[in-house]
């Protein structure tokens, strides 16, 4: 994959040693995991069910997804849930060694009822809150400049930072120097350095300019822990606190965790959510809806549209992947046709995929928080169980 993938927020010595002891446990704690077979989704209160064959999707397929999944526990997926044409048609929980934000969490037998790291995928869920206060008329526009917001940073202001908008931060391409490419537990590493500073915004404004703003794309979680200040300022609230009353509630998501900064007690905005993976899928639901759910407007048509095209390119050698504002765009090419699709992605192999062609929504939640397969492995699940699932 790209850029936006990092390891790692403890040592590898520490890693090593819970890998024994995983491949000692594990087997045996993925028989306490509660799934139906073939993924049959329970009923609950918050989403309709169905079977795959209702909204034209090959069962035998993604029952194979679960026989994947039970011959494979190394593998590690912790959760995959299928929603088409607006019903849940499959849902596997399995048991997998996990983290808490980066410390260790031991094997954990997951459940419906249990939230999830969402690592960077929180970055997308940030942007959601951005289009909700513009809806609200919190914030004018995103052509905005960054210091309007701080005017208790003015000291820090130059010629070249006051040309950093907020479609800059939303597009990462601030222009700041910011560099993740290291291990979190490194101090070299922005993103670690930032969530233990005295103060994120002005940890991140410090910095000097070492792009034209809006030139270049620099994977950088300061780009979004501003868009946090942002809304903080605007709205009066912390941005879990905003993220309740604006969004969580309309989507019925009762049960939510946003980890605060070990530094300076603000919410660690581009990492730090915990949902439940059903509660995942309604954020897919939304934006595959274009801010509707359940026919009640939570956010603008604009806002969607404007905050899922891409903006930019050049990933590496990986010429379809794009991004927009703080969401993920892809596309492949078959038979002179393009098919493209939107997703949220967050470190260890956690994923938001949303196909409008198809009228589908996957989740995946996983453990491979040190692992490269995480690049790679969510995708092939999309793909290969999933889309290829999907009947003519």
């Amino acid at each position: 994959m790209v850029s936006a993938h990092r390891s790692k927020r403890f040592p590898a010595a520490l890693l090593a040693a819970l890998a024994i002891w995983v491949g000692a446990n594990l087997s045996e704690a993925a028989a306490t995991t509660a799934s139906a077979p073939c993924g049959t989704p329970a009923a609950a209160e918050d989403w309709p069910t169905g079977a795959p064959g209702d909204v034209g999707l090959d069962a035998a397929r993604l029952c194979a997804l679960g026989e994947m999944l039970d011959t494979s526990p190394d593998i590690n997926v912790h959760a995959v849930l299928v929603v088409r044409h607006g019903k849940l048609v499959y849902e596997t929980y399995r048991s997998g060694v996990d983290e808490r934000w980066g410390w260790p969490a031991g094997v954990v037998a997951h459940t419906p009822q249990m939230k999830h790291d969402l690592r960077s995928v929180s970055k997308s869920v940030t942007s959601l809150l951005v289009g909700i206060a513009l809806d609200r008329k919190l914030i004018g526009d995103v052509d905005q400049p960054v210091f309007a917001f701080f005017p208790d940073l003015a000291a820090l202001r130059t010629p070249e930072k006051d040309r950093i908008t907020l479609r800059n931060l939303l597009t990462m391409a601030s222009g700041l120097a910011w560099n993740e490419d290291r291990p979190y537990d490194r101090p070299a590493n922005d993103d670690s350095r930032m969530n233990y500073s005295t103060n994120p915004y002005r940890f991140t404004l410090e910095k000097p300019v070492s792009e034209k703003p809006g030139a270049k794309w620099n994977y950088s979680g300061g780009d979004t822990q501003l868009l946090a200040g942002v809304l903080q300022r605007r709205t009066g609230k912390f941005i879990g606190d905003f993220a309740k009353e604006a969004l969580f509630e309309p989507l019925g998501i009762r049960d939510f965790e946003w980890v605060k900064m070990p530094g300076n007690g603000e919410t660690a905005a581009a990492s730090g959510l915990r949902l439940r993976p059903r509660d995942m899928a309604k954020i897919g639901e939304l934006v595959l809806r274009r801010g509707l759910w359940n026919g009640r407007r939570v956010i603008s048509q604009g806002w969607i549209d404007e905050s899922t095209r891409t903006y930019m390119r050049n990933f590496d050698s990986f010429a379809s992947i794009g991004y927009g504002y703080q969401w993920w765009t892809d596309y492949e090419e078959k038979g002179g046709r393009r098919s493209s699709w939107i997703y949220a992605v967050g470190l260890g192999g956690q994923r938001i995929y949303i196909h409008p062609e198809f009228d589908l929504v996957v989740v995946i939640t996983a453990g491979f928080y040190a692992e490269d397969r995480q690049d790679f492995l969510p995708y092939d699940i999309f793909d290969k169980y999933v889309i290829a699932a999907i009947r003519p």
